[in-house]
């Protein structure tokens, strides 16, 4: 029997992850984190976060001891347990909903370290951090109704709760969720080259904490094997994973729970990405104002030192330098020949692999008039260059959702991007026409695919109205978290009836 709730009961959600913005950001994740409870908890639902407490994070303001020496067991024969502590942060929002933050506070495995990933012992790190927070629950005074896991290294916790906690009379009653954000990252390991004798099919029980077996067990498996529900960063990645080519081994599990996978995408936040309100760029504008643009777009070119031209078609590049990102279709002469053959100017901001970074600093070497680069992440760089730029060229071999398009949009930079993932989902191919149209989209992964798009582009970008037409409907697009939100809570109550049933 399916048991159904009130729509509007508000439910306790527990998110676990290994970053939250402001106190540890190292990619999206963080600020998905933040920007998702926060959006959550605006719905009136009690939406928190449990991470562990590094070093960077210190003794912050509004961070008070929650529970002191809490014994988490790490399963070794001698019943050693490690002893930790909560902390917790609270502080009230400018809308006067709570934010809290919990951390998991060891000092061997968290507080001595100055990095958030790449130690030895990472997966014992979040194999403790796991189970640290179900034996928290186990003694807090409020339990949620749904923890919603994030990625490989939050596997864990929905094995340990559906295993070694399936009894216990408070924790047996929640429900997991586990989120991905990325299906290539599964471990410390490759999981593309591990040996036989290394496999793990998820059915055994996750080892000792002090067992070197741990370092082989692949969460992101046992995450999709043990949760209730799946949930990946867009509908099209969702199902891309079910296909060998993005499956990157897990596709025929994922067929094998195909009724419980959905894909939600991921928001930004308005608050921070407003053109209207933005401190960080020249001028602000709104997408009454267009023409306001033109300051920045000036501006771009002076910060690059390229030629300052109103007319010119600028495209902009602002990414990780990865494989993952499509820049091989880039390096067999295709940009030399867009740059060569069309009024284009083009940007480049990001840092990654030696190969992409050392393929843009010849570029610009080459054309120094034409290409800016700068080969180092600056957070504040982006937003001056979507507020400017024509285009944003974003090429990605696979994209479980992106942010970048959606920020580019929102500051009226028109994407060029491969249908693929939540590049999919969020750009709509121009032809004459479509009024819904918001940017320029190819198929196939290859290079003449991509030079198509392109020129596609700046064919219509001399057609000042065609182009001020698709930068007034990209802006106008709705990515809020508060639309997120809403499907969120959709796959909370989903999540949580499924647990149910299955427990009747």
């Amino acid at each position: 029997m399916i048991r159904m709730f009130a729509k509007d009961k508000k439910r306790k959600i527990l998110f676990v992850s290994t970053e939250v913005d402001p106190f540890a950001k190292v990619g999206g994740l963080g600020s998905v984190m933040h920007s998702l409870s926060k959006a959550l908890n605006a719905l009136g639902h009690d939406a928190r976060v449990m991470i562990p407490r590094y070093l960077d994070i210190g003794n912050m303001e509004n961070i008070h001891m929650e529970y002191e020496g809490l014994l988490v067991p790490t399963d070794d024969e001698e019943g050693t347990e490690i002893v930790c502590n909560v902390k917790k942060y609270t502080k009230n929002t400018e809308k006067g909903k709570p934010t809290t933050v919990y951390f998991l506070e060891n000092m061997e495995y968290y507080e001595q370290r100055a990095n958030v990933y790449g130690y030895a012992d990472d997966p014992i790190r979040w194999a403790l951090l796991c189970r640290g927070v179900l034996e928290f629950l186990k003694v807090s005074d409020w339990v949620p109704d749904v923890i919603i896991c994030t990625d490989w290294q939050i596997g864990f916790l929905p094995n340990y709760l559906k295993t070694m906690y399936q009894e216990h009379p408070k924790l047996s009653k929640i429900s997991t969720i586990f989120s991905i954000h990325n299906l290539g990252y599964q471990g410390t390991f490759n999981h593309k080259y591990i040996q036989e004798s290394e496999y793990d099919d998820g059915h055994s029980p996750v080892p000792a904490l002090n067992d070197p077996r741990l370092m082989h067990i692949n969460g992101l498996r046992r995450g999709i094997m043990y949760s209730d529900i799946i949930n990946t960063v867009s509908p099209t990645y969702s199902r891309e994973i079910m296909e060998g080519e993005y499956g990157e081994g897990m596709d025929a599990i994922l067929r094998e729970k195909k009724s419980v996978v959905y894909g939600i995408l991921n928001g930004i936040d308005y608050g921070m990405w407003n053109p209207l309100r933005d401190p960080m760029i020249t001028q602000t504008f709104s997408v009454d104002a267009l023409e306001k643009r033109m300051d920045n777009k000036v501006a771009i070119q002076q910060y690059f030192n390229i030629e300052e031209n109103k007319d010119v078609f600028l495209v902009a590049i602002v990414s990780r330098l990865t494989t993952q990102k499509g820049f091989d279709l880039m390096m067999d002469g295709v940009l030399r020949s867009l740059l060569q053959e069309l009024n284009m100017q083009l940007v480049v901001v990001g840092e990654g692999e030696e190969k992409y970074m050392k393929f843009f600093q010849e570029l610009h070497d080459e054309s120094p008039e034409r290409v800016g680069a700068q080969l180092h992440f600056d957070h504040e760089l982006p937003r001056k260059i979507f507020s400017g730029a024509d285009a944003v060229l974003i090429p990605s071999l696979f994209e479980p959702s992106g942010l970048t398009q959606m920020e580019a949009m929102h500051y009226g930079t028109i994407p060029i991007v491969r249908k693929t993932g939540g590049l999919a989902d969020t750009v709509i191919d121009y032809y004459p026409g479509n009024a819904k149209s918001t940017g320029f989209v190819f198929e196939k992964f290859d290079a003449s695919s991509l030079l198509i798009a392109v020129v596609r582009a700046y064919e219509n970008f001399q057609n000042k109205t065609i182009w001020r037409k698709l930068q007034k409907t990209a802006m106008r697009r709705d990515f809020s978290w508060e639309y997120s939100a809403r499907e969120y809570d959709k796959l909370i109550r989903a999540s949580i009836t499924m647990h149910q049933n299955y427990a009747e």
